[in-house]
């Protein structure tokens, strides 16, 4: 039997030698051991206490039973109750490399910056009442002082569908049968988010979750990029993102449009000038910290230029010139270039392969380098139009692979994102809410760090699913695995910043800003829950 014992034994080792995060050759120290052995400890409790099958559900909606890493939108209350998130929440998180711009502020906080702008006018296709007001959506724009109206309401049932309504006056005179004031925030910020009964009830499917995720950007586009809001939008983002812990930001920001509506209620602020905001606002934030002393928590940020899959390839001809332009005009900022949008509906990598290739032969001729971190596999299909853009994306040159998901259903590709060190951006809360995955456990994340292939968490579209930052994310993961460990976190982290866009000497200053940062963490682990604490 010892004999057995230790070939088991052995046969386990060399299996997890496999692991992304059993490579790195780094020395633990001895108090990362015990920082370790406590995680563990808290997880194997509180699945038990918190999360056991024999505990009552809260919400009616997904799983009856609670379990570790369950549907996320069920359990998020439960999450920020216990011990283990209280320890994420103080974790580095080092770089968030998908975070779509248009999500990155709680929807809550977006109407309160919209409700602070006179020029901000809300109309709808009818009026809203009790029997219209869980499927009609608003429209918002700023608008020029010559056109603001004083209509007082579109509650009313004299409101003329399609007419301009002062998003104030809207608020202020909402029907008092619908909640007042009160119901018409709730009812905004219901068209900006997703609702456990939709992504485990009545849109549970992915082309159906699908049609709900998509119809929240048309509600808070017109809110976001209205330039006097925008600016304080991109403020909020970048803070909120720091006090997660996150030190490094690239976001997709879609350029589908070409202009966004100015001050004036002009659609004419052209897309030079909306990096020429996020450059100022991300300095000034910046220049804060420094003032407050935490300049070691913020590296900045950069963007990724966005555009979605619905383009013909004419018309992405210009806009991958366009985003030379910015290149060269920004260099510091333009972090890479992808398609984005839902790959089992829209069009295929193959389709714009030609305009593709050429961007790359004019970035030659340039002497620039904008890489390609594409969306691709972001699909339950096997052998689809979606699944077989991974075969584009690697071919192409991408530098990550946006969500991956079917990444684990082909061998050859793994092991060539393995060998060339392609990097996953995987999205774990956003693939299951939008019903890749059931739950934590059913997602693929560990066979694809189990096959060596490096990975960053991302939130992805958090106001729009409630996992703002990452610490839930990094949550989900860490319980949903008894293999995941505190080396598993530091893996997590450090890979976020070495497959980020910063160049190499912005990679060492952000690394070793993040390693004083992780000592601090692994401190506050021992002496708040180690033998002997409070």
């Amino acid at each position: 039997m010892y004999s057995y014992v230790a070939q088991r034994q052995n046969l386990i080792a060399q299996d997890r030698a496999l692991r992304v995060d059993h490579q790195t050759g780094r020395t633990v120290s001895d108090e990362e051991r015990r920082a370790d052995e406590i995680l563990r400890r808290i997880r194997t409790s509180e699945a038990e206490s918190v999360w056991s099958a024999k505990n009552p559900a809260r919400h009616p909606h997904g799983s009856q039973q609670l379990f570790p890493g369950m549907e996320f939108l069920t359990a998020r209350e439960t999450i920020m109750g216990t011990k283990l998130f209280d320890i994420l929440s103080k974790m580095p998180k080092g770089g968030l490399l998908h975070a779509h711009l248009g999500a990155m502020v709680r929807a809550d906080v977006l109407l309160k910056l919209a409700l602070a702008q006179p020029a901000m006018h809300v109309r709808v296709p009818k009026a809203i009442s009790q029997s219209t007001i869980k499927t009609v959506l608003p429209e918002f724009r700023g608008l020029p002082r010559s056109e603001w109206t004083k209509h007082p309401s579109i509650s009313d049932p004299a409101y003329v569908p399609g007419s301009w309504v002062s998003i104030q006056n809207a608020r202020a005179h909402f029907s008092g049968a619908l909640g007042g004031p009160d119901g018409f925030d709730r009812w905004v910020i219901s068209t900006m988010t997703i609702d456990p009964s939709e992504a485990y009830g009545t849109h549970n499917s992915t082309n159906e979750i699908w049609k709900k995720f998509q119809s929240t950007f048309a509600v808070s586009e017109g809110l976001i990029f209205y330039e006097p809001i925008l600016a304080d939008y991109l403020r909020e983002f970048f803070c909120s993102s720091i006090e997660d812990g996150i030190s490094y930001v690239e976001a997709p920001m879609m350029f589908h449009e070409k202009y966004i509506i100015g001050a004036d209620g002009e659609q004419n602020v052209p897309h030079s000038a909306w990096l020429a905001l996020y450059d100022r606002i991300l300095e000034e934030v910046k220049t804060d910290m420094t003032r407050q002393g935490r300049e070691n928590e913020f590296v900045g940020s950069k963007v990724v230029y966005s555009v979605l899959r619905t383009l013909t390839p004419e018309e992405l001809a210009w806009y991958l010139e366009d985003c030379i332009a910015m290149k060269q005009r920004f260099p510091h900022l333009i972090a890479g270039f992808d398609l984005v949008g839902h790959e089992d509906t829209l069009r295929p990598l193959i389709y714009y392969a030609e305009p593709l290739l050429r961007f790359v032969e004019r970035q030659k001729e340039l002497g620039i380098e904008i890489p390609f971190m594409f969306h691709a596999g972001e699909t339950l299909g096997d052998g689809t139009a979606a699944d077989m853009n991974l075969y584009d994306a690697i071919l192409l040159g991408t530098k990550r692979i946006g969500h991956g998901f079917s990444l684990i259903k082909h061998p050859k590709l793994l092991q060539i994102c393995r060998e060339k060190e392609i990097c996953v951006e995987v999205c774990p809360i956003s693939n299951e809410i939008l019903r890749l995955a059931g739950s934590m456990p059913m997602h693929p994340l560990p066979a694809i760090m189990n096959q060596g292939v490096h990975v960053a968490l991302c939130s992805d579209d958090p106001a729009v699913f409630g996992n703002m930052g990452l610490t839930f994310d990094f949550y989900q993961v860490f319980v949903a695995s008894e293999v995941n460990g505190l080396a598993t976190l530091h893996e997590l982290v450090w890979d976020s910043i070495r497959y980020s866009a910063l160049d190499e000497g912005e990679k060492e200053r952000a690394l070793g800003m993040l390693e004083r940062r992780w000592s601090k963490f692994v401190h506050y682990i021992l002496e708040t829950y180690g033998t002997g604490a409070v």
